[in-house]
C-alpha cells in the first residue's frame, strides 16, 4: 500500500534553539542561567507551508516595502514574495516605493508586481522598489494602509524600519484593522542572536576580499607598506572577522567587540613595528565601529536613529604615519575605505539560496492560527531548520539588526475571511 506524502507543517511543530547541554559554565562558548548550568530547553514555531490558509488568496491586496540601507539579496527576497504569493492565488501585488516615504509623498505611486515584473530583479544589486531612511509617520502610514485596502504588508529593513514595522502593528492593532505586518529583517552584518546567518553576509564578505587583496599587493609590493581596510560593522565585526580569516593575509583584525589600546608594549603600532622589522608590510582590517573610545564622540544620529560614529579609519591612518615619523621608521600607509562597495552587488549563488527559502516562509506562515497574533514573529533559520521567533517588544530579533523590533503580523479583533482550502506545497 503507497503512503501518501504530506508536505505540510502542522501548527505544533517545534524546533529546539540549543542542541549542546553544558556540564559547566567555564565550557567553551557556554550560556548557563546558574552556576549549575541548568538545562533549559528553547523551543520555537517551525516555519513551512500550512495545510490551511487564513485569507482567500483573490480577495487579498499585498504590499511589499523596503526600507534603510541597501543589502545583497533584497531583490530576491521581493522575487520570491510576489512567486510564493501567486503559487497561493494572490493576483493583487504592489510595491511601495523608496520605503515608508512611499506611504505619504503623493508623486511615489504603486509598483504594480507580478512573475513577468519582477523575474529578473535578482539578477541586479540594490532594490527593484528603491530605498529610504526615516521619515515614518506612522499615523499617515496606517491611514494609506487603509486606504490602499492592503491586507498583508511585508516589510523589508533593520533596526530603524522594524522599530517603525512594530508601531504600525500596535496602530493596526488599536484599530482593529485585519492587516497582516510581515518582517523579513536584513542585516549584512549577521549580528543576530540564535541566527545561523542573514542574508547579505556571505556577499559582503566576499566582495570585500578584492579590497583586501588591493590592500596586501599594496603593503606587499611598498618598502615598508602598510595596508589599512576599513569594512561595514557598525556593532559586530562579522563581516571584518571572516573576510580577513578567509584571505589568509590580514596581519591584524580590529572588531566592535574586543577593545584594543593603540600605544604601549601590547598596542598595535608596537606590533606594527615588529611586523615591519620582521616581515617588512603589513595588512590590518577594521570594522567601522571598532575602536570608538579611542574616538571623539558625537551624539548625532542618522535617519533612522543610529548614532553617527567616528571614522576610526582615518585615525588609525594618521596614528600610524605620525608614529612611525616620529620613531624614524619610514612607512608607506595605504587606506582603502569600500564600505558601501561591499553591500552595493548583486547576492552570491549562497545569499540568493538564502532569500529564496526567507521569501517563500515570510508568505507560508499565514495561517489560521499564525495570521494575527499578540507577539511579532520573525522568519529564521538555525540548526537548518526554518523557524518564526515570536520577540517581545524591545528584544533582539532572531532576522535583521540587534535591538530591533520585527512586526510579523498583527492581531486582529474584528472578524475575518477564512479559507479552508489547502496552500501550495513545495
Amino acid at each position: 500500500m503507497q503512503e501518501s506524502w504530506n508536505g505540510y507543517v502542522n501548527d505544533d511543530d517545534r524546533a529546539l534553539l540549543k542542541v549542546i547541554k553544558f556540564a559547566s559554565p567555564t565550557s567553551a562558548g557556554a550560556d548557563c542561567i546558574d552556576p549549575d548550568c541548568t538545562w533549559v530547553e528553547q523551543w520555537v514555531h517551525r516555519a513551512g507551508p500550512r495545510k490551511q490558509i487564513y485569507f482567500e488568496p483573490q480577495y487579498v491586496k499585498a504590499g511589499i516595502v523596503t526600507c534603510g540601507g541597501l543589502c545583497p539579496g533584497l531583490n530576491d527576497v521581493i522575487r520570491q514574495i510576489v512567486l510564493t504569493l501567486e503559487k497561493y492565488g494572490v493576483k493583487n501585488i504592489v510595491g511601495i516605493q523608496h520605503g515608508f516615504r512611499g506611504f505619504f509623498e503623493n508623486h511615489l505611486g504603486e509598483v504594480l508586481l507580478n512573475r513577468h515584473v519582477v523575474q529578473n530583479i535578482n539578477l541586479a544589486g540594490g532594490s527593484f522598489l528603491g530605498v529610504s531612511r526615516g521619515g515614518a509617520n506612522i499615523s499617515d502610514i496606517v491611514d494609506s494602509i487603509q486606504a490602499r485596502r492592503l491586507d498583508m504588508l511585508f516589510v523589508l529593513g533593520g533596526n530603524g524600519t522594524h522599530a517603525g514595522a512594530n508601531l504600525i502593528h500596535e496602530e493596526c492593532r488599536k484599530r482593529k484593522l485585519k492587516v497582516s505586518i510581515v518582517g523579513v529583517p536584513k542585516t549584512i552584518d549577521n549580528d543576530i542572536l540564535l541566527m545561523d546567518k542573514t542574508f547579505g553576509f556571505d556577499t559582503a564578505v566576499e566582495a570585500a576580499q578584492r579590497a583586501i587583496n588591493s590592500a596586501y599587493i599594496e603593503a606587499h609590493s611598498a618598502f615598508h607598506g602598510i595596508g589599512l581596510v576599513k569594512l561595514m560593522g557598525r556593532s559586530s565585526g562579522f563581516i571584518t572577522m571572516h573576510a580577513s580569516l578567509s584571505s589568509g593575509q590580514v596581519d591584524i583584525c580590529l572588531i566592535p567587540e574586543v577593545p584594543f589600546t593603540l600605544d604601549g608594549p601590547n598596542g598595535v603600532l608596537r606590533h606594527l613595528e615588529h611586523l615591519i622589522e620582521t616581515k617588512g608590510f603589513a595588512l590590518i582590517c577594521v570594522a567601522e565601529g571598532a575602536g570608538q573610545e579611542h574616538l571623539q564622540q558625537s551624539n548625532a544620529t542618522d535617519a533612522s536613529g543610529n548614532t553617527v560614529l567616528s571614522d576610526i579609519g582615518v585615525h588609525l591612518q594618521q596614528k600610524m604615519k605620525s608614529h612611525f615619523k616620529e620613531i624614524g621608521i619610514h612607512s608607506d600607509v595605504k587606506y582603502i575605505d569600500p564600505t558601501y562597495m561591499v553591500r552595493a552587488v548583486r547576492a552570491n549563488a549562497s545569499d540568493a539560496i538564502l532569500c529564496t527559502v526567507l521569501g517563500q516562509n515570510a508568505v507560508r506562515h499565514l495561517s489560521p492560527s499564525l495570521a494575527f497574533c499578540h507577539t511579532n514573529p520573525s522568519i529564521s533559520c538555525c540548526l537548518s531548520h526554518w523557524f518564526l521567533m515570536e520577540t517581545c517588544r524591545f528584544m533582539v530579533p532572531l532576522l535583521g539588526s540587534v535591538a530591533s523590533q520585527p512586526a510579523y503580523a498583527t492581531r486582529t479583533m474584528s472578524t475575518c475571511r477564512y479559507q479552508k482550502s489547502s496552500s501550495p506545497q513545495g
